[in-house]
Parts: C-alpha cells; structure tokens; sequence
C-alpha cells in the first residue's frame, strides 16, 4: 500500500485529503481505510510524508518541510544539513525548539529560496543521535553534580543528583546519560554510567574525546573468550591447500613505531624483462569468523584509531600485533596479489591466491629512505639492497603511468605530535613523505585496483572504495577565486575530469599560495565512502577500486578477504550466497564509511587539542607563517609546522573590511590589505587546551 500511496502523492500538485486518498486507491471498505490511515500514520512517523494542521497530507518533498541534520554552532544558533541540498538552512538560536547538535530533525524552510542564505525553525526532533555526553562533573554546596560538557556545541543543562553520580568527586570527567526533562527544552536530570578518571590525570584528556565518538576502548569478555582459542602459531595443518612461499624473498616496509603489519612486498625481474610484483596481505579473515563475536566487535569498530600517543585497534593485540602481523622470522597466513608488468607500467598478468610466507626483515622507511634518496646503506639491508632498487624503478614506472592517467596528487603535510611519557606535547613536526612511503602506495593502490577489477568482472556484490566526479559548481567556485588572485588558468577547464584538475594543480605548484589552495581545492572534492557499487575513484583516476591490504585495521579490506575466500578460493557463488552479501554489503559500506568519518573527527580533535596544549607553553613567542584563510571575523595563519591559529578581527588594531569574494581583509585607516597565501609574522596571544583554540597576533608581513 506504501508504493501506491507514494504514486498517487507524487502525481498530485496538491495536498490530499483522507478522502479524495481513498476514490484515487479506489478503497471503498471499512477494513480498507482503517488500513489507508495506519499507513499513513506509519509513514509520518518515518518522515516520509507531511500532515498538515487542515488533515491533509503531501509527500515531504513536494513540501516546504525537510528531513535533516542539525550541526550547532557554540554561540547557539546552527545550520541543517539536507541530503540533495546544495546549500544548508541556517537556524537562529530562537527557533532551535531544544534540538541540540546532531539530531535528526524536522525543518519548516522560512525564506524564499531564491534568497541568498536558506533558514528556517525546527518544527520537531525526530532523533536524537547521541544519548551519552561527555564532560566534568563538579557538585554544589546542595549536593548536585552539574556538568560542563566537553561538547561546547551542544547547549544542555544536565544535572546529576548524588545517588545517581557512580560516587564521582570534582574534576572527574564522566559519561552521562540523559534522563527525564525539566522545566524546559534543554534542562535534563542525569546519570553518571561511567567515570572517564580525574581530568588531570595523564592522558584523560584524550580518553575523554575517543569517549565522546562512541570509540570502544576495551574489548568484550566473549571477544576476549574467543581470541584465547585462537592459535599464535601457524600450524603445518594450516598451511594446506596454501602456495608456500617462505623461501621467497619477502620483507616489509613501515613506520618506525608499527605493530600492526598488513602488507608484505616482494619482486623479481623475469626472463621477458617484465618485473613480478608481489603483495602478500595478512589473511585476517581466516582468523576472524564471520558472524563470531570477534567478528561482530570488528564490524562495530570499523578501523583502528590512531591517536598522538595510542592506537585503538580493530582486532585485540593478540592478533593485531601478534599471528595476524606479519612479523619478521615467522610464518604467517597471507593472501597474495602477484602482478606482472611491463615496462610502461602495464599489466600483464596477475594471480590472487592464499599463501604462506616468511618475512625476512621488518624495514623502516627511515632507513628505506636512507637507500633510495642518500645512497647510504644499513648493514642489515646490504642483502636487500638489489630488490630495493628493483622496486623503486617499478614504483617509478607505475607513478608515471598513474601520473598519465590523470592522478591528482593533492601534495598535503600531515603534522606529527611528538609527546613524552605523560602525554604532554613536546613538539609539532611535519610527517616525512619519501620514496618509501611513496613505493609502498604505489604497489598497494595496483594491487586494490587489481583485486577489484577481477571481481568487478565477475559480476559479483562486492565492496568497493568510491570517490565521486566533483560538483561542477564547487570546481568553478575555486577557479574563481584562483582568478581572482590574478591566475589565468591555461587550457579547457570546462570539464572536471581527474586530467583537468591534475592539469591545475601542476600549473599552481609553484605558486607561493600551493599549499592553501591545494587544500582549498581538496575541500571541493566529495568524500571518498565505501559503496557495494562500482563508481570509480576520482582522485587515482582508477576506473575500479577496492581497499584490500589492510584489513588488520580496516573492516572493509576484511570483508573484501572474506569474498575472495567465498568467490575465489572456495568457489561459492550460488544464488543464496549472491543474495546474501547483496543485503550485508549496503550495512557494511554505509557502516564502515560512518565509523571511517568518526575515526578521522577524533584524530583531528585530539591533534586539535595537543597542539593548543603545545601553544599553552609558547606565549609570547613569534613565529612565521602563511594566510590560510580569510573571515568575516579575522584570520587563519598556519605556521611552517602546520599548526593553525586565529587572528581575531577584535585584536586588529583597525577597522578592517572584509571581501568574501576575494578572500581579503582591508584596513580603513591603514589601507593594509591580507589575502590568502601571505607569509607573516605572528605573536601568539592565547591558547586553551580546553577550547582547543589559538590566537595569534599580527607582527609584520614577511
């Protein structure tokens, strides 16, 4: 009945009456309309169509009301995000009616939409996504415990009365869960559930964030139940029905600091002249049953979170660090890519296969690094040193190929925190990038694209990593400002494939601006999501893409183990089986790409965080660095080490004009004009670990 319903809204151009339903369903029975109205009811509870106050009802898309969700500004007011709307409504603080940040609700669109800003007032709140919040509890002289959230988006007043506080004392950050509702909207009686520890307590500070994104810390009693049968060895019984490759020469390549090792390489120059790469990845699966507890606590965490001083990992350390890695001098349960290639970078040939292999050395990219760009050999790498180069030739070629194609490489910093035994910031540094690090991506990005190719062609459900054509409107919103900066962009720019904007950022890498406008270019790009459909990733220009060789930390590179084993290796792919992942797939791509976005907000909050506790020490201190970005209210400058901070507009010792177009701030008195891509020199003001803010001052233009 909920498909004719549907039919008969969306041909209407206006809204309909229970009546004027019931002649164009043609029901004419008691029983009938008893069931027209249930359905009815059913479909305005899930927001699938509007009743309005003269009973009648319309589908909600045809309305001016709205399904989205809220994100909250900390002064109060907040903007709705709609699915297949361009542009978010902007909620004033007074018509918020008690939605706080991240509820679904419903929205009532005010203006007219050919204005320039959307807004509208929330007429209900259909979900609220987040039932436990995060903050200090501290007690009045009464006795009541009230908490300040860590969340200053989130605008509630929530008191804890002492039987319902855990024995909580001040200071202690805790997890609180909402009770009933007081005297008005935002007002709620709550209930301690957990005690985080004392917020000046040694890495508190973090916990309470990774609390904050729903992050699981510690693992279940039937996951740990389960790992405790699980085998640390590989047994000669296991290896049946493997290729046995421990005689090959196969090593890894990581960071310093790794114990969770998914990816092992290996190459030989054939007869042809061809190269034989090989990516052996750790056969997760094999150890993670589907459907078993370790499995179910997998899927829920979706990936490993990688903080300034911890890692919170998909899989317990037994398997993560221990018979899932690929530790050297071991033998350990792998599944292999093995590629050949020419010498333009095409492929071959390929197999994909479950193995059997023996890394010989667990290499650094430090020292990798030391080889390919110094020329400087460590002792322990002299047997190894042939392959190396073999394999950087390889990577080579396969960059130019992915180069030729249309690979944007967006050139982006990624700062490291350096911290001491009590999690204090004692540094900020930009990450190395070199030849290492670039090798290994290469020959993982050929074989995801390799392993999704051969099940793209067999037509089966399968899992895939899609980043979406950019929206034409975005590309040519920057190309505007890029022009505005006085660039004439060569060349057709009328189309938006990877080429076009591979083409742009070649032509502004020597730009003083690059490094702003790069980021500001991959801000215009979509996300990249997990998808059970083919889409092609955008920025690799690949027509086919997966994520296979890390499933020690990532869900979907297990699940993508697990169909090879089902389709490949097992030979399964009837009817019932193809249904199957048909259905699970949707949830694990929806599901992992959430928790994906989750994992990398508490990375950057926890960054955010650190670098303002850094600050905290360096008042006072001057520091170069570049215009990020331009406000109505001031400012962004970011220093050469990637930390940014705020010029407030109040600090500026003038009145200042600003130009949104253009990106500009222009001084009325002074006639001083900042724009982005500037270098200046900077004081810093202020820092607050808590607001996880910095403020800085103008000191001179460089």
């Amino acid at each position: 009945m909920r498909d004719n319903i549907i039919d008969v809204l969306k041909n209407s151009d206006k809204a309909l009456s229970i009546y004027e339903l019931q002649d164009l369903l043609k029901i004419d029975t008691v029983d009938g309309t008893k069931n027209l109205l249930k359905e009815l009811k059913t479909m305005e509870e899930d927001v699938l169509i509007y009743h309005s106050n003269k009973d009648k009802y319309m589908l909600l898309e045809n309305s001016h009301l709205r399904k989205g969700v809220i994100r909250a500004n900390k002064k109060g007011f907040g903007f709705v995000e709609i699915d297949n709307m361009e542009e978010d409504v902007y909620i004033s603080q007074d018509n918020m009616n008690g939605a706080i940040h991240d509820d679904i609700v419903l929205v009532e669109i005010t203006s007219k939409m050919s204005l320039d800003r959307l807004e509208g007032r929330i007429l209900k709140i259909i979900k609220r996504q987040i039932d436990h919040y995060i903050g200090e509890i501290k007690f009045d002289n009464k006795g009541m415990g009230h908490i300040s959230l860590d969340n200053s988006k989130v605008k509630l007043n929530i008191q804890v009365p002492k039987d319902k506080a855990m024995n909580a004392v001040d200071g202690h950050k805790v997890v609180v869960e909402l009770g009933r509702r007081l005297n008005n909207n935002t007002k709620y009686e709550g209930r301690v559930v957990e005690i985080i520890g004392h917020k000046n307590d040694p890495g508190v500070d973090i916990l309470s964030i990774i609390y904050k994104y729903n992050i699981n810390v510690d693992f279940p009693d039937d996951v740990k139940e389960e790992v405790k049968n699980i085998p640390m060895e590989v047994s000669t019984e296991e290896c049946k029905g493997r290729r046995d490759l421990r005689d090959l020469e196969i090593f890894t390549i990581d960071g310093d600091d790794t114990k969770d090792i998914d990816d092992a390489i290996s190459i030989e120059r054939m007869n042809n002249g061809h190269y034989k790469l090989g990516v052996h990845i750790a056969d997760v699966s094999y150890y993670v049953r589907e459907g078993f507890p370790l499995d179910n606590e997998a899927m829920d965490r979706g990936t490993s979170v990688y903080l300034v001083d911890r890692v919170i990992p998909m899989l317990p350390h037994e398997l993560s660090n221990g018979i899932c890695s690929l530790n050297p001098n071991v033998d350990r349960l792998a599944i292999s890519c093995v590629m050949e290639f020419d010498g333009n970078g095409q492929q071959i040939d390929y197999e994909i296969f479950p193995s059997v292999i023996r890394s010989r050395i667990q290499m650094t990219y430090k020292k990798v690094n030391q080889i390919l760009e110094n020329n400087t050999i460590p002792a322990e790498y002299e047997e190894f040193e042939k392959s190396l180069r073999l394999m950087d030739e390889l990577a080579g070629i396969l960059r130019k190929a992915k180069n030729k194609r249309g690979y944007i490489d967006f050139d982006v910093d990624e700062a490291k925190i350096l911290v001491d035994d009590n999690c204090v910031p004692t540094d900020v540094v930009v990450r190395d990038r070199g030849e290492g690090e670039m090798l290994i991506e290469d020959f993982m990005i050929a074989a995801n694209e390799c392993v999704a190719t051969h099940i793209y062609f067999m037509n089966l459900p399968f899992i895939y990593r899609v980043h979406e054509v950019p929206k034409e409107e975005k590309i040519r919103s920057f190309l505007g400002f890029v022009g505005s900066l006085g660039y004439q962009i060569p060349g057709d720019i009328k189309d938006t494939r990877p080429k076009t904007v591979q083409r742009l950022l070649d032509f502004l890498r020597d730009k003083k601006e690059f490094k702003i406008l790069s980021s500001l270019l991959l801000r215009s790009m979509q996300k990249a999501v997990y998808k059970p459909e083919n889409l092609g990733h955008y920025g690799l220009a690949s027509s086919c893409y997966t994520h296979f060789t890390s499933p020690i930390r990532r869900y979907p590179d297990t699940t993508v183990h697990r169909l090879l084993h089902t389709y490949l290796f097992d030979g399964s792919a009837d009817l019932s089986t193809i249904r199957k992942w048909e259905e699970k797939l949707i949830y694990v791509a929806d599901h992992s790409s959430a928790k994906e976005r989750a994992s990398i907000e508490c990375e950057r909050e926890v960054e955010d965080m650190k670098m303002a506790e850094y600050m905290e020490g360096h008042i006072g201190e001057e520091y170069e660095g570049m215009i990020s970005s331009v406000t109505s209210f001031g400012m962004f400058v970011e220093l050469d080490n990637l930390i940014e901070g705020l010029v407030p507009l109040r600090d500026m010792n003038d009145f200042f004009h600003y130009d949104e177009e253009h990106m500009t701030l222009t001084g009325e008195r002074t006639h001083v004009k900042y724009s982005i891509g500037e270098r200046i020199v900077v004081k810093v003001i202020r820092a607050s670990k808590e607001e996880k803010t910095i403020d800085f001052e103008i000191v001179r233009k460089v």
